[in-house]
């Protein structure tokens, strides 16, 4: 048997997820290389707790160079060059060659899409946005505390909404509730739309039910940073004395530049294997487009990432020893919706299924808040 070499590009979920199978079903004479610009793996599920302060940056963050004692490579340092094709990375000016490649870039954020936004609000879908809403909101005692979804797709769909919920409870516990006008504005119809219907409405329920004003089809044309007011293009305007926002996302330039990305503006993909058109070259998680029956993409969630990864490190591993049968992504996945309070609801089904997805969402409770607590411990623990 040959030596192979598989690069991950992307240290995030589905790229740890991928490199751990792959280093168990793979014998050491198989190189796996995992690349990312950031040293930190940051657990982004807890971002949420991070920024009302009830989690501390160094108890969800952990070095992607302790992975060297499974057996994984790591180099650390941003992508210049990615050839399909050749299958070929350049990296600080070193160039790797893969006989696989698997492309989990994630998506980028773009704050400074809309001027004035990136300098008057807090992006709570990064580390430091979340400690810089964090520390602001000490300060905050009253008037428009507004959450913005700018612009879709944008990743895990539940998370504007648990947070405008989270922030309600923390005005609670900090008594001054009575004080502040909570409003939530999406560039959407309704939360977690490709869901369906009735779990859109219950999560719409839930956010209304805590006196928190909910606003969809609102898409923001520009911001006023004078006199703090956000200028939408229905012709409507809000006003915020404090703004927490979901940036613009968007594909790697890098990926762009490769040719993977196809009409939907993300990599194209088969649904099932994840493959792109370049042979032996796959692509899971925020940075793919895929098309449901219903019309809308596979929501851009870090539990896909996960399953896709599982997938198509089983699948390699197949191509490479010649054991075993492939598996196919099914569509499946499910996430925690925290709504405060110590409280978290739960959604599980099948996104595939046609002609809508099939999604069932329990009732919230302490014990789908105390599933998260354990996912979380549990994450850290075992990928690392």
């Amino acid at each position: 048997m040959e030596h192979k070499t598989v690069l991950i590009l992307g240290g995030g979920v589905g790229g740890l997820v991928t490199a751990n199978n792959l280093r168990k079903s793979l014998g050491k004479e198989h190189r796996i290389i995992v690349i990312d610009q950031d040293r930190q793996h940051r657990f982004a599920p807890s971002f949420l707790w991070l920024m009302t302060g009830l989690r501390k940056p160094e108890k969800i963050c952990r070095d992607l160079n302790s992975l060297s004692k499974k057996g994984i490579e790591f180099v650390e340092g941003k992508i210049a060059q990615f050839d399909a094709k050749s299958k070929t990375v350049e990296v600080n000016g070193r160039q790797f060659s893969g006989d696989y490649v698997v492309v989990s870039l994630g998506a980028n954020l773009v704050p400074d899409s809309v001027p004035g936004l990136e300098t008057t609000g807090h992006n709570f879908y990064t580390m430091e946005g979340a400690e810089g809403l964090r520390d602001a909101l000490r300060n905050f005692k009253s008037g428009d505390l507004v959450v913005l979804i700018t612009s879709i797709p944008y990743k895990c769909p539940a998370a504007p909404y648990e947070a405008a919920m989270l922030l309600e409870y923390d005005c609670r516990k900090r008594k001054i509730r009575d004080d502040v006008n909570i409003s939530l504005y999406a560039a959407e119809p309704g939360p977690m739309g490709v869901a369906g219907k009735e779990l859109s409405a219950a999560v719409r329920k839930m956010v209304e039910d805590k006196g928190i004003h909910f606003y969809p089809e609102h898409h923001l044309e520009s911001v006023g940073t004078k006199e703090k007011m956000l200028h939408f293009s229905n012709g409507t305007e809000a006003h915020f004395d404090f703004l927490a926002y979901v940036p613009k996302h968007e594909v790697p330039e890098v990926v762009r530049e490769a040719g993977l990305v196809g009409e939907s503006g993300w990599v194209k993909v088969d649904r099932n294997s994840m493959e792109t058109k370049f042979s032996g070259v796959f692509s899971i998680g925020d940075v793919t487009g895929i098309p449901l029956a219903l019309g809308k993409p596979l929501p851009k969630a870090g539990v896909f990432a996960h399953y896709q990864a599982e997938v198509v490190a089983h699948n390699i591993a197949v191509d490479i020893t010649g054991k075993g049968k492939t598996k196919q992504f099914s569509g499946a996945g499910e996430c925690f919706v925290e709504i405060g309070d110590g409280k978290a609801g739960f959604a599980r089904g099948n996104f595939y299924a046609e002609p809508l997805p099939q999604v069932k969402m329990y009732r919230p409770g302490r014990y789908w808040h105390a599933g998260k607590v354990l996912f979380e411990k549990d994450w850290l623990r075992r990928w690392f």
